[in-house]
């Protein structure tokens, strides 16, 4: 794989997945028995946007730079804040956490986390990053398949599965997850981030979910209409067996980063039938 996510790290996108993820963290949280975390595609766990990699696109700017600059952003967003603060003390926004780093840090004693990197560089940068943190596992690893291995063994079980869709076959794989764990383990809660490109994408997604995860719910958020398949027009949270609660503080994250698409933009959260 090419892709790095430093690239892109403390976007608009990445708003929307890790403010949603220390939502549904918090949630899930509330349940005092022991959980089983599994990260598909962790990356390096953490990033320095003032890094080559982060300045080539700049996209931080428009992502957790308006997010940190604003006093008034909605309350689902704070944790988030948190913990960006807590990686800055010197006040400047120069590190930005992954989503290993924010589920370390929430990881109970009882709690397990395997963060799954196929690239040998992030692996290695990811492997120093949970080092501190017991409980937590770097592994490199085809993500999908530790997904489902070790998913099947877990009582309580929270599966983030946030590929670079570089290859076609994501899309099938994240249903497959859902097709081969949600059947034996109907209380799982496995949260898929997309991005939006082109409404048949979606679509079609939804469609083979719908049998697997009925009442999944989506969290979507547009910059812009999705008439142009060549960008990254917006991205979504799909949450099978998502905590009560959720809709709202989700609505809320989404809405507050539409705004970033210039008057353009929407976000919403609903459900998938069946």
């Amino acid at each position: 794989m090419n892709y790095r996510h430093a690239f892109h790290a403390g976007n608009f996108a990445d708003l929307v997945k890790h403010a949603g993820l220390t939502l549904l963290l918090d949630a899930l949280a509330a349940d005092p028995a022991p959980l089983t975390i599994i990260d598909t595609h962790a990356g390096a766990g953490g990033y320095d946007l003032t890094g080559e990699l982060s300045r080539r696109t700049g996209e931080a700017a428009q992502g957790i730079f308006r997010l940190m600059g604003d006093p008034e952003a909605p309350q689902p967003f704070q944790a988030l804040k948190q913990s960006v603060r807590a990686g800055n003390p010197d006040g400047d926004v120069r590190f930005y956490p992954g989503s290993p780093s924010l589920i370390a840090g929430r990881l109970r004693p009882r709690d397990r986390y395997l963060a799954c990197e196929l690239r040998e560089d992030d692996g290695a940068t990811l492997a120093r990053t949970l080092a501190p943190f017991a409980g937590a596992e770097a592994r490199q690893a085809d993500g999908y398949g530790v997904a489902v291995t070790e998913g099947l063994l877990a009582r309580r079980l929270f599966v983030l599965i946030d590929p670079p869709f570089e290859r076609a076959d994501d899309y099938a794989r994240i249903a497959a997850v859902m097709s081969d764990l949600l059947p034996a383990n109907p209380g799982a809660c496995i949260a898929a981030w997309l991005p939006l490109k082109d409404l048949e994408t979606l679509d079609a997604f939804a469609r083979a979910i719908e049998p697997i995860a009925p009442g999944a719910l989506v969290a979507e958020c547009r910059l812009r209409p999705l008439d142009n398949p060549m960008k990254m027009n917006g991205c979504a949270l799909v949450i099978a067996g998502a905590p009560a609660g959720l809709e709202g503080p989700l609505g809320q994250v989404c809405e507050w980063v539409a705004r970033l698409g210039e008057g353009r933009g929407r976000g919403e959260v609903w459900r998938l039938e069946g």
